[in-house]
């Protein structure tokens, strides 16, 4: 029964996002699976804006902070050789990977 796999990557450092999604792509052109992807997602920004003087006198000034959390989608039709070698893959600690196997 063919199985597909979609792999979700999550990263604030997008060099290292890129770097294992060229990886992954490298393995799938070895094993020659149909692959779609990386898709990019749309980036989340997550923003903290706080006052620079504690006490509230002066001017009014802000401190502007901000994190980007970037998103890639992969998916790939799955076969035991692939899967093997996708699990040895070494992947950074600041990049999250999720994988959910299905069925056609």
């Amino acid at each position: 029964m063919p199985q597909s796999a979609r792999i979700k990557l999550t990263s604030t450092n997008l060099e290292n996002l890129d770097a294992v999604c060229r990886e992954i792509k490298g393995i799938v052109e070895k094993t020659g699976v149909r692959m779609k992807g990386p898709i990019p997602l749309p980036t989340k920004r997550l923003r903290v804006v706080t006052r620079k003087a504690p006490s509230g006198q002066g001017s009014h000034t802000f401190d502007k902070w901000e994190m980007r959390i970037h998103r890639r989608l992969i998916d790939i039709d799955a076969d035991e050789r692939t899967m093997r070698q996708l699990t040895r893959l070494r992947i950074p600690e600041d990049v999250y990977i999720q994988l959910n196997l299905s069925t056609h």
